[in-house]
């Protein structure tokens, strides 16, 4: 399966110039914990970085830093993408590869197409697993029922 068949295609985004509570109330008004960096170009809206709401705790809160004077630009760290056209198990290398838990998804002009999250993949794989597992019990089913002499 294509990555870009089970990514999120909504992905909250923001430029670098965005500060630490504009990042945080995204990050709460949206239920998510991490916000896209873009860079915007004749219309293609390019992943730069991302910021996630661990990066706002550790960096700025612990630090004891105000979050009004840091930007999305500062607190960015470079990311990996994933093309999706990809298949989803190129999407599990590339995060263990590179330690990360969200791959920003791109399209073949590298603009932002969706995000996957291990979230995601775990749901996928489960339920790979569960047809799968399905395959024994019919199987048997399958034996059983040819078998069978039928009615005279």
């Amino acid at each position: 399966m294509r990555i870009g068949d089970i990514c999120s295609r909504s992905v909250v985004t923001c430029g670098v110039e965005a500060g630490g509570p504009e990042l945080a109330r995204l990050m709460r008004e949206e239920h998510v914990g991490d916000v896209v960096v873009v860079e915007e170009a004749f219309g293609i809206r390019r992943p730069v970085g991302i910021v996630t709401d661990r990066d706002l705790v550790v960096q700025v809160l612990a630090a004891g830093i105000d979050a009004g004077s840091v930007t999305a630009g500062d607190l960015m760290h470079g990311i990996s993408t994933v093309l999706e056209t990809e298949a989803v198990y190129d999407a599990i290398w590339t995060m263990r590869r590179s330690g990360a838990r969200r791959l920003p998804v791109v399209d073949g002009r590298n603009g932002l197409f969706g995000i996957v999250t291990m979230d995601d993949l775990v749901q996928f794989l489960a339920e790979e697993l569960t047809e799968l597992s399905r395959v024994s019990p019919h199987q048997r089913r399958m034996e059983t029922e040819a078998r069978c002499e039928p009615a005279r």
